[in-house]
């Protein structure tokens, strides 16, 4: 499996500021898309989810923005830690509710 190139942000802002830029040259953004990327040196595909992304962040298509995504992405950890926790003191209870019934009846 081949490793991915990880891209500056600045070279891909760049590059989807070169697509919007260079939309009217072509007849189609996907025309645009492959002709950027190939300047760029990434494949289309990658340059194409580039500028979704930038297109759905600045409102011109509909969907989740990067921000809610990680906003949701941490609110996700938080709760998986919450119920960790829970789960950890609710044994824990139990283990000392069974170990204060073992010491009542003992004496």
């Amino acid at each position: 499996m081949k490793k991915s190139k990880k891209y500056s942000p600045e070279v891909m802002e760049r590059a989807v500021r070169l697509v919007f830029e260079a939309k009217d040259e072509y007849e189609s953004q996907w025309a645009a898309i492959v002709s950027i990327a190939s300047k760029i040196g990434c494949t289309a595909e990658t340059l194409r989810r580039w500028v979704r992304r930038h297109e759905t962040d600045s409102g011109l298509r509909d969907g989740v923005t990067t921000a809610e995504r990680e906003r949701v992405k941490a609110l996700e950890r938080e709760v998986k830690e919450l119920r960790k926790a829970n789960e950890i003191l609710r044994l824990a209870s139990a283990f000392f509710a069974q170990a204060e019934l073992d010491r009542r009846f003992k004496s």
